[in-house]
């Protein structure tokens, strides 16, 4: 065991939770670790740093991962395996929160291979895992020596009767009208993920800033834990001659890079950009004279070609495609786009071009979530697709870390004006998001052709969602900010931020900063710039459907809600679910049952749903004296006959309730199979059933 004296730590309170920071105690070969304690959850934050990057590395190789043991709540995993195999869609989410404010803190041109892996090892449900991850990634780092212009801090911030809360628990967030998380140093903003209910810039604006301010407690915490227990810093400069190959680059292919970037369409740039590449590093790099390694050139042509896009911006020349800073680009729309998908919209805005599908599907459709202290069911779906054809290259067809942030984002924009997918629309919805065209801003582009698909698809949604990206453009004290920014502008740039929202309000922002922050200044003009931008989306969208579809497609299923006794939900479903099988088999409808005796039927057919009704109902219904059936002849007697009159239930017409004459044998009048009309005399305390075939003879 480690001496008692390696261990460090350092307790600082936090939104009415205390944290504590402890480094010494676990995975003392990584090169830096932290546990992060706060209220039982418990995250083990490693990093492990190469002291030598590879000779052949031309970029930062630094990969993040974020893991959730479902011993940490208690659980074992429902997995076959019974362990955890891939990562769930929350992993992979809280390892981008976790790389996105980190990376731009590393310095330009340390490629040495940097590994952060966050495990909680305790879970408690009301503290996510994710705010002590990110505080405890950043402690790592710090404490390990590498080139690191940090520490960051983390906060999450809820909002509620105009009052800022400081990470609120999960119980909390339920009823709040904010979730954002945002990180930063202790001078700029760098991250923010966030969803809302229709919330005013102003009020996200507070937000941020007041998880900013917050945060400050984390850094200082940080801090003293580095000075007590840091690595030596390490002695690392940036390659000497980096400014050498750049003046170099700049020589060979100043203007012709700039009259490259002078071509507006996207594809044309493109070929034009990689034709003056070749050039310079057949000039450069090729022969006998070759000058430099082509690696180094390749740098300095990427520095070269932001030096263009960025002075071109600064000096209030038009952008790559000939917009001003506050254009959008031009947006087509078409609604009901395929015949046979419940909703469908084709939304394109400049060479940005989604095709969004809605699909309207039963309880029995919806995900499985197996989290880590519990399962439960997800009703709204939404997925993002990125063929590499959208941007004209080849490519294998996965789904990575980028497709599952910008579906959430877009799920996260779209969510706060959903109905309530359990009593108000009791449908699982699924949005599907192909991006067929891509520059620029596809997540965006999936909100708004997501929202045109719900609507076509005639799901109630409150009110339609647009979303922009923004951009910003940052050379000491001049700046543009960008309206609906290209992808040139968005790997070129300092910032990309994300809005989206309704006329009232924001529902979603996601900010990524390149550079060492920004200021608030900055940050109130991009949102309000953003919010013009909206308003003219929107009101390209109006032009297309305004509201939800009154009728659904022909092609939807139709789900009609009824409510049973729950003391009659077994005799529905049968010994083994034998009768629910049958009966779904029989009417062609999908059947579902909830414990408290809620019953959804679906079909496309309506014929199918209205048999579906009438036999649960007859299933259900309570035999009364009085109540006349139409039945089958289950089994002759000698004393009578037992007649079904209701699945599963069977009553006696005794052999003097026959016929209004005398009967000698019973299988004189009747045999087993035939349908006959009787009326029921008496049901008991035991449930037993008298019926009478006489009686109605009689009434006749």
């Amino acid at each position: 065991m480690a001496p008692s004296d390696t261990r460090v730590s350092i307790s600082f309170p936090f939104g009415g939770r205390t944290v504590t920071l402890e480094t010494g105690a676990m995975a003392r070969q990584a090169s830096g670790a932290v546990k992060v304690t706060m209220d039982d959850t418990v995250v083990l934050v490693t990093v492990v740093a190469k002291k030598e990057a590879r000779p052949d590395q031309n970029f930062f190789p630094l990969t993040v991962d974020y893991q959730e043991r479902s011993y940490a709540g208690g659980r074992i995993p429902g997995s076959f395996f019974r362990r955890e195999g891939r990562p769930t869609e929350k992993e992979t989410l809280t390892s981008r929160l976790i790389d996105r404010p980190l990376r731009p803190l590393f310095p330009d041109g340390f490629m040495n291979e940097v590994q952060i892996i966050a495990t909680v090892l305790s879970h408690n449900p009301d503290v996510d895992g994710d705010i002590p991850a990110m505080i405890g990634a950043s402690a790592a780092v710090a404490l390990c020596g590498v080139p690191f212009n940090g520490p960051i801090g983390a906060a999450r911030v809820g909002y509620a009767e105009g009052e800022y809360i400081l990470n609120p628990s999960a119980t909390q967030l339920e009823s709040l009208q904010l979730d954002l998380v945002v990180a930063g140093t202790n001078e700029a903003v760098l991250m923010v993920e966030s969803e809302a209910q229709q919330l005013s810039e102003e009020i996200m604006l507070g937000a941020v800033l007041f998880g900013h301010e917050q945060m400050q407690a984390a850094i200082k915490a940080i801090n003293e834990l580095t000075e007590k227990a840091g690595q030596p810093r390490w002695e690392w400069t940036p390659p000497a001659d980096a400014g050498v190959v750049l003046e170099a680059v700049r020589a060979e292919a100043g203007d012709r890079m700039a009259q490259a970037f002078a071509i507006t369409d996207k594809l044309e740039r493109r070929d034009r950009v990689a034709e003056v590449k070749t050039a310079v590093k057949e000039a450069l790099c090729s022969g006998d004279n070759a000058r430099y390694d082509e690696q180094r050139v390749g740098d300095a042509l990427h520095t070269l070609e932001a030096e263009v896009v960025r002075h071109r911006i600064l000096d209030q020349q038009p952008r790559i495609d000939g917009r001003d800073t506050r254009t959008v680009r031009p947006i087509e729309i078409e609604a009901k786009a395929l015949p046979r998908t419940h909703g469908s919209a084709v939304f394109t805005r400049g060479e940005t071009q989604v095709v969004a599908i809605t699909t309207l599907g039963t309880a029995r459709d919806a995900q499985l979530i197996d989290a880590i202290d519990s399962t439960y069911k997800d009703t709204f779906l939404l997925h993002y697709n990125f063929p590499p054809y959208c941007v004209g290259e080849t490519g294998r067809l996965v789904t990575k870390r980028r497709e599952v942030g910008h579906g959430r984002l877009a799920k996260r924009a779209l969510a706060a004006v959903m109905p309530d997918l359990e009593k108000e629309f009791p449908y699982v919805v699924r949005v599907v998001s192909e991006v067929t065209e891509s520059n620029g801003s596809s997540s965006m582009a999936t909100v708004c052709g997501g929202c045109l698909s719900l609507m076509d698809a005639g799901v109630p949604i409150k009110a339609p969602v647009a979303g922009v990206a923004m951009g910003l453009i940052k050379e000491d004290d001049r700046y543009a900010v960008l309206t609906d920014i290209l992808g040139d502008e968005d790997h070129l740039g300092d910032m990309d931020f994300k809005v989206a929202g309704t006329a009232d309000g924001v529902t979603a922002l996601q900010m990524d900063i390149k550079i060492n922050g920004i200021t608030a200044e900055i940050m109130k003009e991009a949102l309000a710039q953003a919010n013009e931008a909206r308003m003219h989306i929107l009101g390209e969208m109006n032009k297309v459907l305004a509201a939800p579809r009154t009728e659904m497609s022909e092609w939807a299923p139709r789900i009609t809600t009824i409510k049973i006794n729950p003391d009659k939900i077994r005799e529905v479903i049968g010994k083994g679910g034998a009768t629910i099988q049958a009966l779904t088999k029989e009417t062609g409808a999908a059947i579902d049952i909830d414990d408290d005796g809620v019953v959804r039927i679906s079909a496309v057919d309506k014929q199918a749903t209205d048999m579906a009704v009438a036999r649960i109902q007859a299933l259900t219904r309570e035999v009364e004296a009085g109540d006349i059936y139409e039945g089958k002849v289950a089994r002759i007697m000698d004393f009578g006959a037992f007649v079904t009159i209701l699945p599963g239930k069977d009553g006696l017409v005794h052999i003097s309730q026959i016929a209004e004459e005398r009967v000698e044998n019973v299988t004189d009048v009747l045999k087993e199979g035939d349908v006959v009309r009787v009326k029921v005399l008496e049901v008991d305390k035991q449930g037993r059933i008298r019926l009478s075939m006489k009686a109605l003879a009689a009434e006749a």
